[in-house]
């Protein structure tokens, strides 16, 4: 951040308790990652758990930590965030996710992904949870100074469903790990793969298997193809019963081996994962922005996505798009790809082309950018707590 001489260094608090999980954690450590590459000046300081500081273990000297692990929507949050906030006075307080303290004496910046609790409370659970929701979310929106989004797409569902004015709106796409860039010759790739008990060429669903990731219809799908040898490899957070019911519909449908689940992989692996895949199969019902999606264009592995809006926006022309909603659909664009060399060719030169719009140093100056706007007082003031 560029200052003119004897201003004042800004200080910038950022609500880092989810560096651990996985859309909104990537989209920390990537952010804050990139941040502590172009940004010397700001002081930053980052609440979060103890554990967390290994997760980004390079930040400058103008990066500290304040322990915070109040859980995710709690009461205890609330009240605990609100009195760093009191007690450091920072100049703006980042969110990246649409929680926001009662207490927020500071100009705010929130990040809102995606509007999946309020579109699709079904998948909710607790019947007390979309009332919540809805509640802070539009305390957020109305609170914000500025409002980050992660693609047009939910800037567009921010407009319909919550009357946000599109000029207090920013759209700031999410980066891809440079790790993904890095292509693995075969005998490079063949260990790293043999150490997860799979062989190249296999259909690839990441992601925590949550119902509107329409996991249960990329396994019918798969199940329409000839058993040819390939598998489908499912690789996610799954809980117990995530589990249960995947190995439910692999009975139901004499899957087998044919079907693998490997639970969550460690981040260093899953480069690796995605490059050995024949493609993504990601036909999401709904997304805010898809970053599975980016790290397999990275890698130069195909994609299968569907046609939900922020997918078509972030793969740009470079994937296999299908109606998430048609099983029918999802095994044709599979048996295409497994059919057809050339086109897997051509869609990985397409997605590697396409993933250089996405990178953490683009998604951080453009972050950086919003900062500097409300730390001017430029943007558009929202309501105080």
């Amino acid at each position: 951040m560029t200052r003119s001489p004897g201003s004042r260094v800004p200080t910038i608090a950022v609500d880092a308790r989810k560096l651990a999980d996985f859309g909104i954690g990537t989209y920390l450590r990537g952010l804050l990652g990139a941040l502590g590459r172009i940004d010397s000046e700001s002081r930053y300081l980052l609440l979060a758990p103890a554990e967390a500081r290994e997760l980004l273990p390079g930040l400058p000297a103008n990066f500290s930590w304040i322990e915070e692990d109040a859980p995710g929507y709690s009461l205890r949050e609330q009240w605990s965030i609100g009195q760093h906030l009191a007690r450091h006075r920072p100049d703006l307080f980042h969110s990246p996710h649409y929680v926001l303290p009662l207490r927020t004496p500071t100009k705010v910046v929130v990040t809102i992904h995606d509007l999946i609790h309020l579109l699709f409370p079904e998948f909710l659970p607790h019947p007390l949870a979309l009332p919540y929701a809805r509640l802070l979310l539009r305390r957020a929106v109305r609170r914000a100074d500025r409002i980050l989004t992660v693609s047009a797409a939910t800037a567009s569902d921010l407009e319909r469903h919550l009357g946000v004015a599109r000029e207090r709106i920013d759209v700031v796409w999410n980066g891809v790990d440079d790790a993904f860039r890095r292509r693995r010759e075969p005998a490079g790739l063949a260990p790293e793969l043999d150490g997860l008990g799979l062989a190249p060429g296999y259909f690839l669903f990441l992601g925590n298997p949550k119902p509107h990731k329409n996991l249960e219809r990329v396994v019918r799908a798969f199940a329409r193809l000839p058993p040819d040898g390939r598998r489908l490899v499912v690789a996610g957070a799954a809980d117990t019963a995530d589990a249960a019911a995947i190995h439910l519909w692999a009975r139901e449908l004499a899957l087998g081996e044919r079907l693998i689940v490997l639970g969550r992989i460690a981040q260093d692996r899953l480069p690796a994962l995605v490059q050995g895949a024949l493609a993504l199969v990601f036909p999401s019902l709904y997304e805010g922005f898809g970053l599975p999606l980016v790290e397999a264009m990275a890698a130069g592995t195909p994609v299968i996505a569907s046609t939900t809006p922020a997918l078509v926006e972030i793969a740009g022309g470079a994937a296999e798009l299908v109606d998430p909603l048609d099983v029918g659909a999802i095994a044709g664009a599979m048996a295409l790809l497994a059919a057809d060399p050339g086109r897997c060719s051509a869609l990985g030169r397409a997605g590697l082309e396409r993933a250089d719009a996405f990178r953490w140093e683009s998604t951080a100056a453009g972050t950086l950018a919003v900062y500097q706007r409300v730390l001017a007082g430029a943007a558009t003031q929202g309501r105080p707590a």
